[in-house]
């Protein structure tokens, strides 16, 4: 993939140059928060896959479960960007919202933390679904 995104507000921009490691719809429920209640389409690349052009987004980790995840965020327009998790060291989880062209993101390869939807979540058809992530 190769595309280039950022926040509402234009303070933080970033490029993606690499293959994705993974494209998919997050249902947990940290996702939830951050998505203001639906699933997170998500795609992970490597870290020599991305680069910060401008800014400097704010972060933000949870100190108060095992194993989080560290989340950036435009501290001046609140848009979340990206995140990073010790469950995939050496990796960017970015959102597909925040692409200048979000169709760039095509169709998710796989539906996460089903154990986590809501009611009023699309289930996905046609792709696999894993009640956590897959090999959890």
């Amino acid at each position: 993939m190769k595309a280039k995104g950022g926040c509402y507000c234009g303070a933080v921009r970033f490029e993606v140059d690499g293959d994705t490691i993974f494209k998919g719809q997050c249902h947990c429920r940290e996702c939830q928060y951050y998505s203001g209640g639906q699933p997170n389409m998500v795609f992970g690349v490597p870290a020599t896959a991305f680069k910060v052009t401008a800014g400097k987004p704010a972060t933000y980790t949870r100190s108060d479960i095992e194993t989080p995840v560290t989340r950036s965020f435009c501290a001046t327009c609140g848009t979340s960007l990206w995140s990073e998790s010790p469950n995939l060291p050496g990796a960017f989880l970015l959102k597909a919202g925040t692409l200048d062209n979000p169709a760039d993101f095509g169709s998710p390869q796989m539906a996460i933390y089903m154990c986590d939807a809501q009611p009023f979540h699309a289930k996905p058809e046609g792709i696999p679904v894993f009640d956590k992530a897959p090999g959890q």
